[in-house]
């Protein structure tokens, strides 16, 4: 038997190694664009909040501060009341994060699990939701909440966030239980095991990484909220987060430096929560795609 036919000729195995490398640095190349298109817009805040007006107003974006104004943190977190808005930001967003989860891990354990007629159509319904744009519903909203009477409250605000929320929340955590198997259940229901049973002590645990990716989605979308905050809130005491930056602007003068400084401060913890969660979103992502 000839041994040399079996062995691939070297310019054969020199294109496809030269081919191989090629599409592999096609491919940094990409992802090495879009971390520079990602990145840089933060650092640039970074710089921003440390110059003093003067220096930001003479355009030239790039020139480090010729010295680093510390200052500027401190209006923001004196002036800018950061510490008020911080909170109520933080009592906001983990309601809304803690409502939309228990509706939408609830509607996709029965979309997903349950044999019954109209699944499929409240599925379509939560589907809607999410092509529903958020201005449109503005003045409906303020004449339903001011028939209630919780306008100017954080009521007003979590529960449309809630709305909002939840058809995506929906559409990842049905996709993910849909490829769970159905004889984990069969084996609970056989020792004995309820509905509500299955549901807090299997699906939720199963679930945790798809429910991840849900939160860190939802506290990003409300953390920056400020269309519905502006429009429902307008006590000093009960104004969220993106309303400091209001405190640097007045009739004749704008703060710039600690504009920037106050969203630097008001963006840590987005960036923190991400990546102290980025493995668990990436594979929250990816469950959530699974079509059982």
């Amino acid at each position: 038997m000839n041994q040399s036919a079996a062995i691939p000729a070297a310019p054969a195995v020199a294109t496809r190694r030269i081919r191989f490398s090629f599409a592999k640095m096609m491919v940094f190349a990409v992802l090495g664009v879009l971390i520079v298109t990602q990145l840089y817009p933060l650092l640039w805040l970074l710089l921003y909040s440390f110059k003093t007006n003067e220096e930001i107003l003479s355009g030239n974006f790039f020139a480090l501060p010729s010295q680093w104004q510390w200052s500027n943190y401190s209006a923001a977190i004196e002036s800018g009341n950061y510490w008020k808005y911080l909170s109520n930001s933080l009592l906001v967003t983990s309601v809304t994060m803690v409502g939309v989860i228990l509706l939408a891990s609830l509607t996709a354990f029965a979309i997903s699990r349950f044999r019954w007629k109209y699944g499929q159509l409240v599925l379509l319904i939560f589907l809607l939701g999410m092509m529903i744009p958020l201005q449109g519903t503005l003045l409906p909203l303020m004449i339903m909440f001011s028939n209630v009477d919780i306008l100017n409250t954080h009521l007003s605000l979590i529960l449309p966030y809630i709305a909002f929320q939840t058809p995506i929340a929906v559409f990842i955590l049905s996709g993910f239980m849909k490829s769970i198997p159905h004889e984990i259940e069969e084996s609970a229901i056989m020792d004995g095991a309820g509905v509500f049973r299955i549901f807090r002590s299997i699906m939720l645990p199963v679930s945790v990484p798809p429910i991840m990716t849900v939160c860190i989605l939802t506290f990003i979308n409300i953390w920056n909220e400020y269309i519905l905050a502006a429009t429902f809130i307008s006590s000093e005491r009960l104004k969220t987060l993106p309303f400091g930056v209001n405190s640097f602007v007045s009739q004749y003068s704008v703060n710039y430096g600690a504009i920037g400084a106050f969203l630097v401060l008001g963006a840590l913890p987005v960036i923190v929560a991400y990546f102290l969660l980025a493995e668990k979103i990436t594979k929250g992502m990816v469950a959530g795609a699974v079509k059982g």
